[in-house]
C-alpha cells in the first residue's frame, strides 16, 4: 500500500530528526506504534473494499504482518543506501534484481548470486543485495527480517550454498533485525563452563554460520553479533579488503 509506506517513512523522518544518531534504536516502536493506523488504511483500501463488495472477510492483522515484514526490509534500505554510496557501495532489493535482470547492471548482479544444483541455477532468498559501485561486484548480501524463527537457519543455508561455490565463495551474508523475540539478546555461555545450550539456538547458529548480525536494539555484542549502528563500519572493511584483492 502506497499510501501507508508513505505514511509510515513521515513517522521515520519525524523520529530521524528527533534521534539524528540512534533512530534505528526505535524501529520496533515506530511499527508497532503504526500499526492501528495501517489497519485503518487498509479497511478503506480498494481492496478491501472490493472484498467486503463481494462478500468475503478481510483480514486486516494478515495484511498487517505482511506489509510489516516488507517495510522492514524498505527502511533497512532506506537508512544505509546514501551512506553506503557515500563509501562507494550500491544496493538494491532481491525483488529489484529479479523483476530487471535483463538490465546490464542489475542483470549481472542477478548472474554474480545464483546459487547452482546441476545445470539448475536459482537466486537465493534475500532481501537486499550490496554490490560495489566502480566494477558491480556483489561483495554481500542481507537477509532483514523481524523475528528469526526458522529465518536464520534459511540464511544459513544460502551461506553455505554461496560459500562452497567457487564463483559465489566470496560473497558475505549478513542478517538484520529488531530481534523482537529477544533471541539475541544475550551473549554464548562460557564453552569452558558446563552449561545448556537451550534457548541459544538463534544465537548459535548466527554465531557460527553468517558473516554478520546487526540488530536494532540492546544486546550484549560478539565479533559476529552487534548493534545496527557497527553495519556501515564493517561495510567500509569490507569493501578495503575487496579492493586490496
Amino acid at each position: 500500500m502506497k499510501e501507508a509506506w508513505e505514511k509510515l517513512m513521515k513517522r521515520y523522518e519525524d523520529l530521524r530528526n528527533k534521534h539524528p544518531k540512534d533512530a534505528w534504536r526505535f524501529v520496533s516502536q515506530l511499527l508497532e506504534g503504526f500499526r492501528p493506523q495501517f489497519r485503518e488504511l487498509y479497511r478503506q483500501s480498494k481492496r478491501a473494499q472490493r472484498k467486503i463488495k463481494q462478500g468475503k472477510e478481510i483480514d486486516p492483522d494478515q495484511a498487517w504482518r505482511n506489509f510489516k515484514g516488507r517495510a522492514f526490509e524498505r527502511l533497512i534500505l532506506h537508512m544505509i543506501k546514501t551512506e553506503a554510496e557515500s563509501v562507494g557501495l550500491k544496493c538494491a532489493t532481491g525483488d529489484e534484481v529479479i523483476s530487471k535482470s535483463d538490465d546490464p547492471i542489475l542483470g549481472s548482479i542477478y548472474r554474480q548470486i545464483m546459487v547452482r544444483y546441476g545445470c539448475y541455477a536459482v537466486m537465493p532468498d534475500v532481501d537486499l543485495v550490496i554490490f560495489r559501485a566502480d566494477n558491480h561486484r556483489v561483495i554481500g548480501v542481507v537477509s532483514c527480517k523481524v523475528t528469526l524463527r526458522e529465518r536464520i537457519a534459511q540464511t544459513a543455508y544460502w551461506k553455505l550454498k554461496l560459500m562452497t561455490d567457487p564463483t559465489t565463495h566470496h560473497i558475505k551474508v549478513f542478517f538484520v533485525t529488531p530481534d523482537e523475540d529477544g533471541d539475541l539478546v544475550k551473549r554464548l555461555p562460557d564453552p569452558s563452563q558446563v552449561v545448556s545450550a537451550r534457548g541459544f539456538k538463534n544465537r548459535i547458529l548466527v554465531e557460527h554460520e553468517l558473516d554478520g548480525t546487526y540488530v536494532l536494539r540492546e544486546i550484549e555484542p560478539s565479533e559476529k553479533v552487534k548493534t545496527f549502528d557497527h553495519f556501515l563500519d564493517d561495510l567500509r572493511k569490507l569493501l578495503r579488503r575487496c579492493a586490496r584483492e
